[in-house]
This record gives structure tokens, C-alpha cells and sequence, in this order.
């Protein structure tokens, strides 16, 4: 799914049932009304991001946030003030964002058309996923650069090999950098490391489980492969992912796969409209899944996809699975 939005997961049980959990917690960042005036310190200021290099002679004052998970970020880092539109969510901002995410203009439900997006006069457009800048639609960056417009892509979508915690300080020291408010993201950055190294200390001496990531799919499961923060956030919750070998973020694998990998838990990723339910007991009512450990035990944890996204509820994530994982070391 490298270049496709989606939505996310949580809970775990070690017997038959499965637990709805709250959503993910996350940052609140402190509040910036607006950009500071004149010039910035440490401006002009140059990034190379995602191949595309850009030049900023003063921090963004219009920023356009295209996926949920890049929203999260600017306001977890208090850029609200400086952010004209929104778009494309995968569930529920989180609530200690909505407030601030309320006072922001929403440009489309999916993604918007180039006519709306140029109409909100951005001078920043920030993607959480490369389909945000789909050339098709007249959104690509070199486009978009034509137009005096900087933009962004998360890292995720660009790194050669696996996304990890590297990435995820990349992301936000960039972003923090390029609108003038380095320390915030040394601060968010700071919570994010302390919250998972807790996390990874409680279950590095337990037994970890084969877990297998159902994202969707019916004729072929769609899963996390071994080049996603998906993927590091099971490792980092105690868990083994059963198709870390495919290289990319996401991808298609064959059913008789997953029986071969006899995963002893099952990862649903909760988003769209097929609910959790639907997933579980699309598994569970298949005959060739019986013997699979995770399906013959009912063993199920949940994340929404928001959590599974290089952002700032990659700690929550990591608490959340870790605690369904691994409930005993809480």
C-alpha cells in the first residue's frame, strides 16, 4: 500500500472474544496562533525530502495537511494557526487535537481536487501518503512547485528498506524544523522514545509471538510487510511479524502463505467500512484458516490504522499492542 490511504487496529485477548480498546492518546503539542513575523532564525532553510529538494526563505504560513496522520503531526507540534485545510481522515482525530482540529477548514472528505486545494492558496502541502500527490490529478510536487507551492511527503513512502524509529525522528524533526519550532519536535520526539523504550523494557524477556497483520482481502490477505512502521511496531511491542520478509509496506500474500507461517495472533487493522467483526469472523468461518494457532485459539488484537502510521501515535500504538500482546508485564 505504498501508495494507498487506509485505516487502523487494536485489542488482543488470549481467550475467545475480542475487546474493543479507546483510541490511540497522543501529543498535545503546544498552541502557535499564527507564524512569527519577519524573518525566522536559521532561514533560509533547505530539505531534501523524498528526492524533492525545497528551499524556504520563512517558516509556512498556509499549510495543507492531505491524510490524517500528517494533520496529527502539525498539530501535535501546534501548528494549527498556520494550517488552512485538512483532508482525507482515517478515523477520529484524536482528542486532545479536536478542538484545534475544529478550526480548521476540512477541503474534502477524500482527497481534494487541485481546483479546491489551490483555492485554499496553500504555501505548503504536507502528504501522509504519496497518493496525496497522484500526477494524474494534478497534484504531484514538481506541479505543485510550478505553482510557488512547497510540499512534503512522509518519509515512509520514500525510504529504501525498512521504517523504523530513525524515520519517525526524521519526520518530525523536519517538519518541526521547517516551521520554525525545533524544540517542539525535540519535545515530541523525546515522549514518543521515553513511552516506547518503557514498553519494549516490559516485554524484551518474554516469549514473542508469530503475529500475522489482516488488513483486508478476501480472495488474497492484504497485510504488513517488513518495510512499514507497521512492522516495527509489532517488534517493538514484543511481537513477530510473520511476513516480515515482504519487502515493501504493505502487500498481497496467498492465503496457503499464512496457514504455512502458523501466526499465533492475529493483528486486524480497523478502518473503513468493513468493521472488526466482519474481519474476525471472516477468518473464523473459513475452513482452511481452522488449524491456524491464532484462528483455532481466537486470539485477536486490534489497532486502528492511524496508530500503524509513521506519525505521532506510533507510541500509542506500541502501549496499546504491547499491553494486548503481553498482558502480563502491564
Amino acid at each position: 500500500m505504498s501508495s494507498h490511504p487506509r485505516t487502523l487496529l487494536r485489542v488482543l485477548m488470549s481467550v475467545p472474544l475480542l475487546i474493543p480498546l479507546a483510541a490511540c492518546g497522543g501529543y498535545p503539542g503546544p498552541r502557535d496562533a499564527q507564524a512569527p513575523a519577519g524573518a525566522a532564525p536559521g532561514f533560509p532553510y533547505t530539505v531534501t525530502n523524498c528526492g524533492v529538494t525545497s528551499t524556504y526563505q520563512a517558516p509556512p504560513r498556509r499549510a495543507v495537511a492531505m491524510n490524517q496522520h500528517a494533520t496529527e503531526i502539525l498539530l501535535a507540534l501546534g501548528l494549527e494557526g498556520r494550517t488552512v485545510g485538512t483532508a482525507y481522515l482515517d478515523d477520529a482525530v484524536l482528542p486532545a487535537y479536536r478542538p484545534a482540529y475544529d478550526k480548521i477548514k476540512v477541503l474534502a472528505k477524500e482527497y481534494p481536487t487541485k481546483e479546491v486545494l489551490l483555492g485554499a492558496n496553500p504555501d505548503f502541502v504536507y502528504g501522509g501518503y504519496s497518493s496525496a500527490f497522484d500526477e494524474a490529478q494534478g497534484r504531484d510536487r514538481a506541479g505543485l512547485a510550478k505553482s510557488g507551492i512547497n510540499s512534503r511527503l512522509s518519509v515512509e513512502y520514500c525510504t529504501k528498506g525498512k521504517v523504523g524509529l530513525d524515520q519517525l525522528r526524521t519526520e518530525i524533526t523536519e517538519v518541526a524544523r521547517t516551521f520554525a519550532v525545533p524544540e517542539r519536535g525535540e519535545r515530541l520526539i523525546a515522549d514518543e522514545q521515553r513511552r516506547i523504550e518503557a514498553v519494549s523494557a516490559r516485554v524484551k524477556d518474554k516469549a514473542r509471538p508469530a503475529v500475522f497483520v489482516y488488513d483486508s482481502g478476501d480472495a488474497s490477505a492484504f497485510t504488513s510487510g517488513g518495510n512499514g512502521i507497521g512492522n516495527e511496531i509489532v517488534s517493538l511491542a514484543g511481537g513477530t511479524n510473520v511476513f516480515a520478509d515482504l519487502e515493501d509496506t504493505f502487500g498481497d500474500v496467498s492465503w496457503e502463505k499464512v496457514i504455512e507461517r502458523k501466526p499465533e495472533v492475529v493483528l486486524i487493522y480497523d478502518y473503513g467500512g468493513t468493521t472488526v467483526e466482519a474481519k474476525k469472523q471472516r477468518l473464523l468461518h473459513d475452513p482452511a484458516l481452522a488449524q491456524v494457532p491464532a484462528i483455532k485459539n481466537q486470539r485477536f488484537v486490534v489497532l486502528p490504522l492511524s496508530c500503524a502510521v509513521l506519525g505521532v501515535r506510533v507510541a500509542d500504538a506500541v502501549e496499546s499492542l504491547g499491553g494486548q500482546l503481553h498482558p502480563d508485564a502491564a
